[in-house]
């Protein structure tokens, strides 16, 4: 299927970082799939992103299909149709139970009405999480990261890994790849062994809902750390400081599809830096509105694809640390 936008890397171009993390991934995760390797221009986001997803949804405490349960009902509120389909898939690996059937469960069904409301600071429903304070890093952890990855996959890949869009051919290849990736979702994981991929670095403020666990405090970091850096690579200071301030007063609202309040933000910078605020801007808040326009409007002044994926990055992690600012006051 591809990644859009960016040029295919050779095996040979990887570096140690990269074949350790893939390595990683295809072990833990059943295969080197496209919502990780879409990172691959930068390394140390590759790292970051696995560890992520890999100390909270994979080997963080709770159970694994109540995790997978939120990954898709966060995949369903950002309507992120790709994300829904490769999580009903790794849902059926780990519990038999498709989405759809995990709604009518009664153990199941709260962690996606909880995941349903993460977009609502003030929704009554994240103050009666459905874990126990032991597993809160780690659904807080897997929200959060699938804030993140839903808008990297929007704006990066297409509507489903499957090779089916829908009808019955779809429920095939979806029962097919639940049974290729059971194995891998078995498997027994070790906490915090994805660490050793990058050093060590102080836990920012804003995520001490992780410090429960110290796999998820040491993951989240780091990957913080390459997001920051991935942000300073890509995107001026400018720039940045102005997607801080839209986003710390953003409630988690959909912006549709009026542009004014973007034009306001961005009208301060210089035409260069105009292309990567509205890049970053949408990427954070409206990631369905980027398109090849934009795309290429950023790479004309920024070029390179460790760039493009770094400011995405940035953009995104920026929207969902914000989000995991407004889920923790509730629910630790």
């Amino acid at each position: 299927m591809g990644i859009k936008y960016l040029q295919p890397l050779s095996r040979q171009s990887f570096n140690t970082l990269t074949k350790i993390t893939l390595n990683q991934i295809k072990l833990e995760f059943g295969a080197e799939v496209e919502p990780f390797t879409l990172h691959l221009p930068v390394p140390e986001l590759l790292a970051g992103a696995w560890m992520a997803c890999r100390e909270t949804l994979l080997a963080g405490n709770g159970a694994r299909d109540a995790k997978e349960v939120v990954a898709a009902a966060v995949s369903t509120l950002n309507h992120c149709p790709y994300c829904i389909d490769a999580h009903s898939m790794m849902l059926l690996g780990s519990s038999g139970n498709d989405f759809e059937t995990a709604l009518l469960d009664k153990r199941l069904s709260p962690f996606a009405t909880w995941a349903s409301a993460t977009r609502t600071p003030d929704s009554p429903l994240l103050k009666t999480p459905p874990f126990s304070p032991e597993e809160a890093p780690s659904f807080i952890g897997t929200a959060l990261f699938f804030h993140y990855i839903n808008r990297m996959v929007t704006i990066l890949l297409g509507p489903t890994p499957l090779p089916f869009t829908k009808g019955t051919q779809k429920k095939v290849a979806l029962h097919i790849a639940a049974w290729f990736f059971g194995r891998s979702i078995r498997l027994p994981k070790e906490s915090g062994r994805s660490l050793e991929l990058l050093p060590d670095t102080p836990l920012p403020d804003d995520f001490s809902w992780a410090t429960v666990s110290p796999a998820i405090a040491g993951a989240y970091a780091r990957f913080a750390r390459a997001a920051e850096s991935a942000g300073t690579l890509a995107l001026p200071l400018e720039v940045r400081t102005m997607v801080q301030q839209y986003i710390e007063q953003w409630d988690g609202c959909d912006v549709g599809l009026d542009s004014s309040w973007m034009d306001k933000y961005v009208a301060h910078l210089d035409e260069s830096q105009k292309s990567a605020g509205r890049l970053a801007l949408l990427a954070a808040v409206a990631p369905y509105r980027v398109d090849n326009t934009l795309i290429h409007d950023f790479s004309s002044h920024y070029p390179g694809d460790d760039l493009l994926v770094a400011a995405l990055a940035w953009s995104s992690f920026t929207a969902a640390r914000k989000i995991g600012s407004w889920l923790t006051k509730e629910s630790l």
